[in-house]
């Protein structure tokens, strides 16, 4: 009946003619999902009619923002198929139609003003994000809200929460089923007296990521707001600048820096008020052992276009260091200053240019002109660094009180080291330097008896080592002049076929885009528009991809603007922009 319904609609409406039955289908589909029809009456099967099914169009192009031609155009349909909450857009009184469907509740709020959290579910194991990543990120969306609404969240380890959220996919018996990447990406339930009061559910069939390219998955912060604000009892909203507007629109920025859209900070302090400013935003509750979560600020002067005379040539002979930190690979030459390229957990290169270290590990001196090894402490994820006699120790992005300190508090020779890294087969943090090796208990914070070994144990391994790190295939890797070895598993022999070299294997040096970049008018790198224009072939090695639109907000397009290109360009994304 309802392909019937499809059908005489075709025939009535002056719809392009080059839309199928099928596009018809959905978009009528689409029109019920999210309460501009009501749904189909499987007993009866009333047809709707062409004057509500017109109304119905036009009502869901004036929310949209799109000419209210009551057509299903091709501009109407594109805007259909665009990711999206869960929840329907109108209430009942505001509904073309007013018959029987599911409603929205009229406006609520919570009675109270101090409001638990926890996640129940994470994102599954393949997800780029790790727990750490995830928790961080939703505590800074929150505190969007409280930042400006007389509101305090704080993060709770038991089992009961006012706002429970959870990763799930297809249908999860609440009534709002997910549909697989794409199309609907979350939703939350609204302040009341139902058991899922506040509760927010991400599809866990998404992509999620953060500080990532459009084209690399779903920014779980920019969703996590707009969720958040349906959480404490905001509806959707047609205004374009809104988060509240029920289409995904791509990166909101850093969570240290976002400031909510006006409409939404009217909408909210309507609902709760307005924040005393002498109040204070609960921290999280840190009684089971977690410490307050912490975002990676973007660093000061974003706007500098480095000279190309100071740019070290990442294709060129020797790294001083090399690291995996929370997931991803560092790369660190110094060069009439100091810096490092990253690589996503995808082995994507984030940008041809490196960015500068001092902009991010705040605390090394400034006359540091290289460092000699890097590794993520396996027992609290805090970052080591290693130069000469001295290593300092970071929390986040700020090194911790008392350092730098002297190498021999792990009993290391005086020479200092060529290289550090945490062995995947047993978590024991290995030193390399000159033809001997150490092995490390961060745990017990004491080196292993029987050390030092001789270093040809590892066969195949050169001695001299400029570094080594772990990677998340489970082998080991390691670095001297412009060549890497392979080790696997618990092996402690080069695979064959080693050593390669690590420009081509790693940096996108063989074949490839010119590295003297071209910045146009606005300083923008032009050999970063367009997608993945430097792919690596055969392989998942690509540049982050940025364009400059200055035309149009980031906010609306999911293209980057200038400043997305320079955010792109300098962050550190999950593997350091939060989960540190």
């Amino acid at each position: 009946m309802f392909l019937f319904s499809v059908i005489w609609f075709l025939s009535e409406t002056s719809a392009a003619p080059s839309l199928t039955a099928e596009q018809m289908s959905m978009g009528m589909d689409w029109l019920s999902k999210f309460g501009y029809l009501p749904p189909p009456d499987p007993v009866t099967g009333q047809l709707q009619t062409k004057e509500a099914l017109t109304k119905a169009i036009k009502a869901m192009q004036k929310f949209g923002g799109l000419e209210e031609t009551g057509v299903l155009d091709e501009e109407t349909l594109v805007l259909m198929k665009t990711p999206r909450c869960s929840l329907p857009d109108l209430s009942q009184s505001e509904s073309p139609l007013r018959r029987r469907r599911r409603t929205l509740p009229s406006q609520t709020k919570w009675s109270k003003r101090h409001l638990s959290w926890r996640i129940r579910t994470f994102p599954k194991e393949s997800h780029l994000l790790g727990r750490d990543t995830v928790r961080a990120l939703m505590y800074y969306a929150l505190k969007v809200w409280s930042d400006i609404a007389p509101l305090d969240f704080h993060e709770v380890a038991g089992s009961q929460a006012d706002i429970q959220i959870d990763f799930t996919k297809a249908d999860h018996n609440d009534g709002y089923p997910f549909d697989g990447p794409g199309g609907t990406v979350a939703h939350a339930f609204y302040p009341g007296e139902r058991v899922t009061a506040g509760d927010v559910h991400f599809d866990n069939d998404e992509a999620w990521t953060f500080r990532s390219p459009d084209s690399h998955g779903m920014d779980l912060f920019a969703v996590a707001v707009h969720e958040f604000g349906h959480a404490i009892g905001l509806v959707h909203t047609s205004a374009m600048e809104s988060i509240m507007r029920p289409y995904y629109q791509g990166p909101v920025g850093d969570p240290l820096k976002y400031s909510l859209p006006y409409e939404d900070k009217v909408r909210v302090w309507q609902l709760y008020g307005v924040r005393d400013s002498v109040s204070h935003t609960a921290q999280p509750d840190t009684s089971h052992g977690s410490d307050q979560p912490v975002l990676l600020d973007l660093p000061e002067n974003r706007s500098t276009i480095l000279p190309d005379s100071d740019i070290p040539d990442r294709c060129s002979a020797h790294f001083d260091a090399v690291a995996q930190i929370r997931g991803e690979a560092f790369f660190f030459k110094g060069l009439l200053g100091k810096y490092f390229w990253r690589l996503t957990r995808e082995k994507h290169l984030v940008s041809l240019r490196p960015a500068q270290i001092h902009r991010f590990w705040r605390g090394l001196p400034t006359t540091l002109d290289s460092v000699d090894a890097v590794y993520e402490r396996p027992r609290d994820h805090k970052i080591v660094f290693f130069k000469g006699l001295n290593y300092w120790v970071f929390k986040d992005n700020n090194v911790e009180e008392g350092y730098p300190r002297p190498i021999s508090d792990f009993g290391l020779p005086t020479e200092g080291v060529d290289a550090a890294f945490v062995w995947p087969h047993n978590d024991k943090t290995y030193f390399f330097k000159g033809d001997q090796y150490w092995r490390y208990d961060d745990y017990l914070h004491r080196m292993d008896l029987g050390y030092p070994k001789d270093s040809m144990l590892w066969k195949g391994i050169p001695a001299q080592l400029d570094d080594a790190t772990r990677w998340s295939d489970g082998a080991s890797y390691f670095f001297k002049g412009a060549e890497f070895w392979r080790v696997r598993g618990s092996d402690m022999e080069v695979e064959a076929g080693y050593p390669q070299p690590i420009g081509k294997d790693w940096l996108l040096c063989a074949d490839m885009l010119s590295d003297s970049p071209a910045p146009d008018a606005n300083g923008t790198d032009t050999r970063l528009r367009g997608q993945h224009r430097a792919s690596h072939a055969g392989s998942n090695y690509q540049v982050c991809s940025c364009t400059s639109d200055s035309a149009t907000p980031l906010w609306l397009r999911p293209s980057f603007s200038l400043l997305g290109l320079l955010v792109c360009f300098w962050t550190l994304p999950v593997a350091l922009c939060i989960d540190l």
